[in-house]
């Protein structure tokens, strides 16, 4: 990898007091001074932070040759740097970036190179969405840990701190230095479509623990966190990628719930903050969404919570967002409230230049725009960026993935499996009282990184534990001919784990669940099943003897419940969210908190 020093002197034209990170007076490098020297159009660029499509930097991808020109009017990613000098780039494994730990590292230096190579060059601040669980974007070798509602029933800020501190340094190896995550939204809603099992639970306290924990280990890894989505999507029953939540809480219970996390990043240290395409009635009747509310952004984040860090926008290409305004007014709009930086407009042209123009005409002042600017300098600089802008490939070999990562995970997800029902009891299995198993039920899509679907991975987790695991795929919504084939494979095993996925009322999986139990039961075989997103599913099973909740369908939180269910590890998890009943959902099942270990 050439030096820092060796690309500059390659480079025509870049002198030494124009350049980040060349040799001279440390004022040549302080984002006061960077700032001074900047031009209209790189300021605007600063704010930006777009996806970009391919594995390289400097080559058109190779998925969809066309995909950068079709979406960025450019072919690569040095092309999209030196058209808008781009503050930001964004990673997706949908846009072809994540193929493996090498080569994002690659990628990462090439994006660096190419920014740093124009005049007054500066780096790049690449940024993901890390979240863990069901949310990931680099997927194996990377260390995958349990997601944030599995940490909330380990309920460990231990665990949540090791988790941002080595997810961090995998990261940072492979030059992505700005981490989506933590969630810091109180899911009290059973019904999100869109936050779940990626909040830490109901609980505003527990919540807002785990949420400044996991600040803190990235912080110390050298990744900047990102508490999201501000001022709190907990509480809504429509996903603001495809609708408009509206947010009823009045201002008592919002400060009283969701407020409370994100009080708690602050307080922690987190460099970022993300709005949240939702609109709150309360805190601005506007009918605008938070992103785009001065009141909410500057009014209460700014002036009443007194965060002065980066604070992004969710992906502006959502429909949250785009409801009440078009792509070319919602950039302007999201700076005038106090928005730092603008996430992945789905125009880049048309957001580019309405920035630009807002400015020339005096709709936004170049001031406005410059205290943006200068918050992501700084974090840049916070960050070593202008010091160390590349990495190095030999980091990567040593840390992603790396031998004591994965077992920290392993550990972490023993401590999370939650035990919500054992009558008789029927767990733990032994090889020797039910050597014959059969996996079977739901394998909606993998999450990145996982090695196979959940029945898969379960059959073999079980399967090396001692028993004769045979795994069945049946799905989100077995037909009827697929509930007869499982029914009659079952008459052949000495007990059946049911992986179910968002079980409701009416679904196909209650009623392979249910004549599962019913066939059974007369030869006295058990049925476990094993809820792998959301915990509610025991609700829609009142006939099973015995369900484990797992939180999400990675291969680590797969893995621990299967050593649950043979015994080799004791169930530890408490349940971060309330569960209630299905006949009538006023009522509590089982509490915050509830979880049962073995008898023994």
């Amino acid at each position: 990898m050439p030096s820092r020093r060796t690309v500059l002197a390659a480079t025509a034209g870049v002198t030494a007091a124009l350049t980040v990170g060349a040799a001279g007076p440390a004022s040549d490098r302080d984002p006061i001074g960077l700032l001074s020297r900047m031009t209209l159009e790189e300021k605007v660029g600063q704010v930006f932070v777009s996806r970009v499509y391919g594995h390289s930097a400097t080559a058109p991808d190779q998925v969809d040759v066309d995909a950068n020109l079709a979406e960025l009017g450019v072919r690569t990613a040095a092309e999209l740097l030196a058209r808008y000098r781009l503050g930001g780039i964004i990673y997706f494994t949908w846009a072809h970036n994540t193929r493996a730990p090498a080569q994002l590292a690659d990628l990462s230096n090439g994006i660096q190179r190419a920014s740093l190579q124009q005049p007054r060059g500066l780096p790049v601040l690449i940024s993901t969405d890390q979240e863990h669980g069901a949310v990931c974007r680099v997927g194996r070798p990377a260390t995958l840990f349990p997601g944030a509602m599995a940490i909330g029933a380990g309920g460990s800020r231990a665990d949540a701190r090791t988790l941002g501190r080595l997810a961090g340094r995998e990261l940072r190896a492979m030059g992505i230095r700005q981490d989506y995550s933590p969630v810091a939204d109180v899911n009290v809603n059973p019904a999100n479509p869109v936050i779940g099992v990626r909040s830490f639970g109901a609980d505003p306290d527990a919540v807002a623990a785990l949420v400044a924990a996991e600040v803190e280990g990235f912080r110390a890894a050298g990744v900047a966190a990102t508490a999201k989505h501000f001022p709190g999507h907990g509480d809504t029953a429509v996903d603001s990628h495809t609708g408009f939540p509206v947010i009823t809480h009045t201002r008592a219970v919002w400060e009283a719930l969701d407020a409370v996390p994100f009080r708690a990043a602050i307080a922690a240290g987190v460099d970022s903050l993300m709005t949240a395409h939702i609109l709150v009635p309360a805190l601005d009747d506007s009918g605008d969404p938070a992103t785009l509310s001065r009141p909410i952004v500057t009014g209460i984040l700014r002036e009443t919570l007194g965060y002065d860090g980066v604070v992004v926008t969710d992906a502006l290409d959502m429909a949250g967002v785009r409801t009440k305004y078009g792509d070319d007014r919602v950039p302007v709009l999201a700076l005038k409230a106090g928005v730092d930086q603008l996430l992945n407009p789905p125009k880049l042209d048309v957001a580019f230049n309405a920035v630009l123009t807002a400015v020339r005409n005096g709709e936004l002042t170049e001031a406005r725009l410059d205290e943006s600017v200068l918050r992501i300098l700084r974090l840049k600089e916070r960050l070593g960026l202008f010091d160390e802008p590349y990495v190095s490939p030999a980091d990567v070999g040593r840390t992603v993935g790396a031998r004591a990562h994965l077992a920290a995970a392993d550990e972490i997800a023993e401590r999370t499996t939650t035990l919500l029902l054992n009558e008789g009891p029927v767990l733990p299995l032994s090889p020797r009282t039910h050597p014959r198993l059969l996996i079977l039920g739901a394998d909606p899509a993998s999450p990145t990184g996982t090695t196979g679907p959940p029945t898969t991975v379960l059959a073999a987790a079980l399967t090396a534990l001692g028993f004769e695991a045979t795994a069945l795929s049946t799905g989100t919504d077995p037909a009827p001919e697929t509930i007869t084939q499982a029914l009659k494979a079952a008459g052949a095993v000495d007990a059946v784990v049911v992986a179910t996925y968002n079980v409701t009322a009416d679904s196909a999986q209650r009623t392979l669940v249910e004549r599962l139990v019913e066939q059974l039961a007369v030869t006295g075989r058990p049925v476990v099943a094993v809820a792998i997103r959301n915990p509610y599913d025991v609700a829609q099973l009142p006939f099973v003897q015995a369900c484990l909740a797992t939180y999400s369908w990675t291969d680590v939180e797969l893995r621990a419940a299967a050593r649950v269910i043979a015994g080799t590890v004791e169930p530890r998890g408490k349940l971060p969210v309330p569960v209630q009943r299905a006949d009538d959902p006023t009522r509590v099942l089982y509490p915050t908190g509830h979880g049962l270990t073995y008898e023994r």
